[in-house]
């Protein structure tokens, strides 16, 4: 993919699969480079990231791609979310041949400028290179997030004392306020993707809201709860539903420092897996040891 100068402009949705045809090679070159290689098949993998592709393409605050303007091939790409005051980089991806000569640097700047956002925030890969562009562009590491993964039970041991009800587009307005307890931020209009790509729940104790998940076959999250100690029970919920839908293995996006999440799911036999990520952010917010993020962790 080496040639001209590339040029840039803003995404449109037609990019969609262009652009999952350059994260594919960059997160496989990556992950050999860590080690653990990741060779999913494309066709496979692309039905299930699809409807995300497709919402971050109409929700997208910044979406810039760097293109070869000989051919059209799209050689990297970079995507940004706006919630209330929460500016968070979804996506930066540049193809293995184009990288290391400032495709990621261009791209950062426009998708992700300095001083837009009351907070800034970025889901990282272990990629040093663009870990130092994330701290010049104002965050800071504040946790490493473990993907813990393993088959899911439908014996898992059920909270007696949580009551658990599927949450419908007349609850968004509950869910938007749990979320906006425990990270400060919530999800605002994604929380109606949401409940159309997967499955969503809400969870009381004695009659009070305790917390929500979302669940499906394209993934897990995102999870919160109130108070930290009723997670156990949710995750054993979430567990059961992935179960139920037939699916072999499921994965949880969980903070570091979340003692509850941890705690339960590596007792449950959940294994950690080797790639990790890091969470970044322009200031401290939110209480994470009683949350965890989407999955596939393009955004919290």
């Amino acid at each position: 993919m080496t040639g001209p100068e590339l040029t840039y402009r803003r995404g449109t949705p037609s990019d969609s699969r262009a652009c999952f045809d350059v994260f594919l090679p960059a997160i496989r070159d990556l992950t050999a480079r860590l080690g653990s290689p990741w060779e999913p098949e494309p066709e496979e993998l692309w039905p299930r990231l699809q409807p995300m592709y497709e919402h971050l393409a109409s929700d997208a605050a910044e979406w810039w791609v760097a293109e070869d303007p000989a051919t059209g091939q799209i050689a990297g790409y970079a995507r940004s979310v706006e919630r209330g005051g929460l500016f968070e980089l979804s996506e930066l991806f540049v193809h293995p041949e184009r990288q290391s000569a400032g495709v990621g640097r261009n791209l950062l700047e426009r998708a992700f400028p300095l001083g837009r956002g009351e907070v800034r925030a970025i889901i990282a890969t272990t990629d040093v290179r663009a870990l130092r562009r994330y701290h010049a562009a104002g965050t800071f590491v504040r946790f490493p997030i473990a993907a813990l993964e393993g088959p899911p039970s439908a014996d898992a041991p059920l909270d007696p004392g949580l009551e658990v009800v599927e949450a419908t587009a007349d609850d968004i307005p509950t869910l938007r306020r749990i979320e906006a307890a425990v990270l400060e931020f919530e999800r605002g209009d994604m929380f109606a993707w949401l409940l159309g790509d997967r499955r969503g729940f809400l969870y009381r104790r004695d009659g009070r809201d305790a917390g929500f998940a979302f669940a499906g076959k394209s993934g897990v999250g995102p999870i919160a709860a109130l108070e930290p100690a009723d997670q156990a029970g949710i995750l054993a919920h979430v567990e059961r539903i992935a179960a139920e839908v037939g699916r072999k293995e499921v994965g949880f996006e969980v903070p570091m420092l979340n003692e509850v999440a941890m705690t339960h799911l590596l007792a449950r036999g959940f294994r950690m897996d080797t790639f990790f990520t890091f969470f970044l952010s322009s200031r401290p917010f939110g209480q994470f040891d009683r949350f965890i993020g989407f999955g596939p962790p393009f955004v919290l």
